[in-house]
């Protein structure tokens, strides 16, 4: 399935999480953590449990229902779980993960979670947050390589950053991401690609600049991410847009794997006027994979 746009829901809010299926997210994320006070906690994960129940009665097809736990680092998370297991949530969003281990630790939970509501092994993924402290920030090259097989992707956010490090900035005049931000994303990007999982980019705070939105995620999508994230309905349809393949794109990749494919043992061939080798073809099918 897609997974270009991420919108986060808060879990305490009945209305809300009532309407967000109908936006046309591919990921709608009940929260858990950030959009919910303390006091409300337990109330939000009854309205989060009861949120997964009617997706499990939904016709197939519509958005995937993932739920944003509380923090590793907190006893919070646990009981999070034993609320929602039951109502098999697709995925979890991890924040302000600090490392492999700590979602290791999770992965743990999650396969105990799972035998006991009878779901799939290994079917709940997991997406963590990977830049929100200095030290969390620092660790992103480590998950290349960390054993977790849940792991769909990683995304990253500036905010908690940015308080951490007292910056009173996360973006210069022009809008650009200032170096920090920026060396941050582009890790989070590399990682992602060097392991093979999605790399989403983080959201666009001003969810009325529809302008912005749209210069921003087809820049994005340019970089090489798969997805984005969203915190207001409005967003999902620039997102889905940005992060789709137009019509040229995906001809032109079919045009070359189907030149490769009538030239086996080519290492490199011309097609309309230009050279195409080996990157062009495994970009080509990358692009046609997340068609299907």
């Amino acid at each position: 399935m897609a997974m270009r746009s991420w919108l986060f829901v808060p879990g305490d809010s009945e209305t809300k999480l009532g309407k967000v299926a109908s936006y046309g997210a591919d990921i709608c994320i009940a929260d858990l953590e950030d959009a919910v006070a303390p006091p409300a906690k337990p109330m939000a994960r009854m309205m989060v449990r009861n949120w997964l129940d009617d997706g499990l009665r939904a016709p197939p097809g519509g958005s995937a229902r993932w739920v944003r736990i509380n923090p590793l680092d907190t006893p919070l998370w646990r009981e999070d779980l034993a609320a929602i297991m039951p109502g098999r949530p697709q995925g979890i969003m991890v924040p302000k993960a600090s490392g492999p281990e700590q979602l290791q630790a999770l992965a743990a939970e999650l396969q105990q979670a799972e035998q006991r509501n009878g779901v799939t092994p290994g079917s709940t993924r997991i997406l963590p947050l990977v830049s929100e402290t200095p030290a969390a920030a620092l660790s992103i090259p480590t998950y290349a390589n960390a054993q977790l097989p849940r792991l769909v992707g990683l995304t990253w956010g500036a905010e908690d950053l940015s308080a951490a490090l007292g910056a009173s900035r996360k973006r210069d005049a022009l809008g650009n991401w200032t170096d920090t931000f920026r060396h941050v994303r582009a890790q989070v990007l590399l990682t992602a690609h060097a392991r093979g999982i999605l790399a989403i980019d983080t959201l666009h705070a001003e969810f009325r600049d529809l302008e912005g939105l749209t210069r921003i995620a087809t820049e994005s999508y340019a970089d090489g991410f798969a997805g984005m994230l969203a915190i207001h309905p409005s967003q999902v349809e620039v997102i889905n847009a940005a992060f789709t393949p137009g019509d040229a794109e995906i001809a032109e990749a079919r045009a070359i794997v189907h030149a490769f494919s009538a030239n086996p043992g080519a290492g490199a061939l011309q097609l309309e006027g230009r050279m195409i080798d080996q990157p062009h073809l495994e970009q080509a099918r990358r692009l046609l994979e997340r068609l299907s």
